[in-house]
């Protein structure tokens, strides 16, 4: 019993208006569904109403991340799960459901502080068919025999590997994927953990690091390597700052570049990542995170 996909991220940002257009027509081309009243801006990428929301409250950070279960039965048993454990569970309000756009949900945190929610019932929009902001293929957001593997990964920053690790493996339900040891290439950072809870390689890893936000970076997969190139060289050509430059990861095979959000943060634009099947699965380690690029891009920086 355990979540089954990362189904949405909700975002705070401080530059609205920049994120708008990076996020859509500019670079990452996500389809936006609709705008609150509140100012929230929700980003599709799929049938799903949103993956993304932002919210103009300056944190450029997230301010939660939602994780799917299958029905109420699940919804119900991981609650009372989270109960047990001694978490504290919150049950969301009808103006958070309704802003969410799904039937139910919690809210609680993991041991370094990140928002949590689970919730189950989102609203699909199949009879308004996803289309991109820019012209691409779309995203890859279920694997080739339809499970559910939701908007991508992400990698946190956080205070405790063993509690979080303990928290993620034994109370949400994911499954360890493998470890990079970060200090062959990058002394001090140690050990990246990293959990999947679908056939994608992984859906959360985690850096045990002091830093004051969560966010390192979040993931998006293409249907097409094609778009990936041609986006690289849309950033280049444009200036839109860049962190890394394409490489191929040593544990997901993902081929990818990073390039710096409005918000400061990353954001992974690749394909081809690496799926799991659990039946023949064996937990690895690593002592790179790239098997060949990936170098550091100078001109990389954004305002936070």
């Amino acid at each position: 019993m355990g979540v089954t996909a990362f189904g949405y991220l909700g975002i705070g940002v401080s530059d609205m208006e920049r994120w708008r257009e990076f996020a859509t027509t500019g670079v990452l081309g996500l389809e936006e569904t609709e705008v609150a009243e509140d100012g929230t801006v929700y980003l599709r990428m799929d049938e799903y109403h949103h993956r993304f929301a932002l919210h103009p409250t300056g944190e450029n950070d997230l301010v939660y991340m939602g994780f799917e279960v299958p029905g109420e039965q699940a919804f119900e048993e991981m609650a009372q799960k989270l109960r047990k454990a001694g978490v504290a569970v919150t049950p969301g309000t009808e103006e958070e459901k309704a802003n969410r756009k799904v039937v139910d949900l919690i809210k609680f945190k993991d041991p370094s502080g990140i928002p949590l929610e689970i919730y189950h019932g989102a609203l699909q929009l199949w009879e308004r068919p996803f289309k991109p902001a820019r012209n691409i293929a779309g995203f890859k957001t279920k694997a080739d025999d339809g499970t559910q593997m939701g908007l991508g990964h992400t990698v946190l920053f956080i205070k405790d590997m063993k509690a979080t690790e303990a928290f993620w493996r034994d109370i949400l339900g994911m499954k360890t994927s493998d470890y990079i040891d970060l200090d062959f290439a990058l002394p001090g950072l140690g050990t990246a953990t990293f959990f999947h809870c679908n056939p994608r390689h992984h859906t959360v890893a985690f850096v045990e690091m002091n830093v004051p936000r969560f966010l390192q970076h979040f993931m998006l997969e293409l249907n097409e390597f094609d778009d990936v190139g041609h986006t690289y060289y849309k950033c280049q050509d444009e200036g839109v700052p860049m962190s890394m430059n394409l490489g191929k990861h040593t544990n997901d095979h993902m081929l990818s570049f990073y390039l710096v959000s409005p918000s400061g943060f990353d954001i992974e634009y690749g394909y081809g990542g690496r799926l799991i099947d659990d039946s023949k699965w064996t937990v690895q380690k690593h002592i790179a995170p790239s098997v060949w690029g990936h170098r550091p891009v100078q001109s990389a920086g954004a305002p936070a």
